[in-house]
């Protein structure tokens, strides 16, 4: 490049240039104070007139050079650029990209001018560092009203999945829609309302599991997205009911050995049997799989069981209100939403009691630990029945040889150990819930790092507004004016950048909660308890273990004190 100086009037404005959204008056009048008082400090970038001129086209800077003039200067500097093949196109996108970052609309310009020079899409995401979906995805302004464009070119965007459906549509439908939805000034579109006005329910042949037998005998024929990414299936049929027929008709003779299919409500959530309780984590085999359709016609399963036994009256703690009593604010979590997380933390718990390393000495203390629960009882015999431990009989008959003796090496006995935890433990809502100990066990073991990704609808859905909130924050994210619009940003951000534990999900329990199962122990024991461990302080004080590591107190917490493995059961 070289150096020139040359009258600001002189020069030609690009007529392909990039940057055409206006800056705002309050940018400009900074800009020409700037250069009435010091010049223009960046020289704008010139190339030749391409068709031999004796002339100058302005590559980057028109603005500089717009305010150069209205400054009243005579002469400027200017870099003189070498005449480039596609009248600076890539030169102008790149200089303006990093200068300050483009529009959405701006930078589909630029695209198109480079597409139209015969940029492939792949190079163009080579050359800008850009994905390229996302070079596919500004393309889709192509197709968009140019009322709308002027919006979204204020920083005022749709989403993407808005930006497909209005692209989709025609001029005449989105300049109708357009009219009936166009925001006052200064205000944000009703991208939501306007996609929603502009969308044709379309079933996609992604989402449908009959075959071309079913798609011919409901006359189903397929049509291609032309603005859906190229590596996805996008074939679609507006034959709504033909598809639903087939998709009904592929259920009914598809269905599971233990399968019902199941009505859905207006919300396009399953409709169970009533006092049916759905299961949110893995199903067991007494479980019935209810197949259904859901709001875009794609085949769902659902898991649920019938209850053990019914619950007294007030068993969940409510406010009777007939008796005059305040009803209790919702809670952070629902009723539902507890039940989700009961299934998700035993899932978790089994899955770290069958894969994550545990010591031999901690896996001991598990085993002590896990007979405490709530949900285990041992029959002595006395009262009938031979085997009080039947269910367990499977993992003791692991150490038996034939003859009846124990017989085992210890690889065996960790397996059938690990076995009988998962049988015992467990954090599921009902009669067996192992309660505070299967958590106490599960933060032992590191469980909660098998904690599965809770972003997902349906446990966001069991979410108060606070709770929600609570959860945008922490993410990073503005909650929404609605529960549904941060509900669905939630969602989003948890699909593809992170995953959700919440954290009334974890395993470590209360303090309150601890102190209250070391209470109940001490009580279950009775005098009898607190003199054998009055006599077990003395036996070990003579020993030298401090009396510290088997009772707790109040200020000092009690501990499972073992080898290597020390884990404090009263931590918050």
């Amino acid at each position: 490049m070289q150096i020139k100086t040359i009258d600001p009037r002189a020069l030609k404005e690009n007529p392909d240039r990039l940057r055409q959204t206006k800056s705002s008056p309050q940018a400009d009048a900074l800009m020409l104070a700037t250069i009435k008082a010091v010049g223009i400090v960046q020289p704008p970038i010139v190339a030749p007139e391409a068709d031999g001129g004796n002339g100058f086209i302005i590559d980057a800077g028109h603005r500089r050079v717009r305010l150069a003039i209205e400054a009243g200067l005579e002469e400027i500097e200017i870099l003189v650029a070498e005449a480039s093949t596609d009248n600076g196109a890539m030169r102008s996108m790149v200089e303006n990209s990093v200068r300050e970052a483009l529009n959405p609309v701006d930078q589909w310009r630029g695209i198109e001018r480079l597409v139209a020079l015969g940029w492939t899409e792949e190079a163009i995401a080579v050359a800008l560092a850009l994905p390229v979906r996302q070079i596919r995805k500004l393309r889709l302004f192509a197709n968009v009203l140019p009322a709308m464009l002027e919006q979204m070119a204020l920083g005022d965007m749709p989403s993407e999945q808005q930006l497909r459906i209005i692209a989709a549509a025609g001029e005449s439908e989105q300049k109708e829609v357009w009219k009936a939805s166009k925001p006052k000034n200064g205000d944000t579109a009703a991208w939501w309302t306007i996609a929603n006005a502009l969308t044709k329910k379309r079933m996609y042949a992604k989402d449908a599991s009959f075959g071309d037998d079913l798609r011919e005998a409901y006359g189903i024929e397929w049509a291609e997205d032309l603005f859906a990414p190229a590596d996805q299936d996008s074939r679609y049929t507006t034959n709504v009911e033909g598809f639903l027929g087939a998709q009904h008709e592929w259920m009914t003779n598809n269905l599971p050995k233990r399968g019902a299919i199941v009505e859905v409500n207006n919300w396009g959530q399953p409709e169970l049997p009533k006092k049916a309780s759905q299961v949110y984590g893995k199903p067991s085999k007494s479980d019935t799989a209810g197949l259904y359709l859901d709001r875009d016609g794609k085949v769902q399963t659902v898991h649920y069981r019938m209850p053990e036994a019914a619950k007294p009256n007030g068993a969940d703690g409510v406010v009777d209100s007939d008796n005059g009593s305040t009803p209790k604010a919702r809670p952070d979590v629902t009723q539902k939403g507890q039940d989700m997380i009961g299934d998700f933390r035993t899932d978790a718990l089994h899955d770290a009691l069958g894969r994550a390393p545990i010591e031999d000495d901690m896996l001991m203390a598990l085993l002590v630990l896990a007979f405490a629960g709530q949900n285990v009882r041992v029959d002595s015999g006395a009262e009938g029945g031979l085997y009080g431990g039947a269910r367990f009989g499977r993992h003791a008959a692991r150490l038996l040889a034939e003859d009846g003796r124990l017989s085992f090496d210890m690889d065996t006995v960790r397996a059938a150990a690990r076995a009988a935890l998962v049988d015992v433990l467990s954090c599921r809502r009902g009669m067996s819930n192992s309660g505070v100990v299967s958590r106490v066990a599960g933060e032992a073991i590191g469980a909660d790092n098998y904690l599965p990704n809770m972003g997902g609808e349906e446990f966001l859905a069991s979410l108060s507004r606070q709770a929600l909130e609570s959860v945008a924050k922490d993410a990073g994210l503005e909650p929404g004016a609605r529960v549904r619009e941060t509900r669905s940003a939630l969602v989003t951000h948890f699909e593809s950048d992170a995953n959700l534990v919440h954290p009334s999900a974890r395993f470590a329990p209360e303090r309150t909660e601890v102190c209250a199962l070391l209470k109940h122990l001490d009580h279950d024991t009775g005098q009898q308890g607190e003199v054998e461990t009055e006599q077990a302080v003395a036996d070990d004080a003579h020993a030298g273990v401090d009396a510290s590591d088997i009772v707790g107190s109040d200020e000092e917490p009690g501990t499972l004190d073992v080898p290597e493995a020390t884990y404090d059961i009263a931590a918050e």
